[in-house]
């Protein structure tokens, strides 16, 4: 990810603070390592059919760019989470 381009992209379409929202996709079983990660923040999950996968959505408030660079970084480190 070229974060630079992110972070500027972010910059010119939100004002801080803002309530961002986050999208993941994991495997169910590796769901409660991904939301420790997000324990800060507000959380709503979906099981997907046959409830192999999560879907997790988060909601913080962020006060710039930067906060929603780290939480992409944190959350790459769980192993075969999709982002959305």
């Amino acid at each position: 990810m070229d974060t630079n381009k992110f972070k500027e992209l972010l910059d010119d379409q939100l004002t801080w603070p803002n309530n961002y929202s986050f999208k993941f996709i994991t495997k169910t079983v590796r769901k409660n390592q991904l939301i420790e990660l997000l324990s800060d923040h507000k959380i709503e999950e979906k099981l997907s059919k046959n409830g192999k996968y999560t879907s997790v959505t988060s909601r913080k408030i962020l006060n710039c760019s930067d906060e929603v660079i780290e939480v992409y970084k944190k959350v790459g480190q769980v192993e075969g989470v999709i982002t959305l």
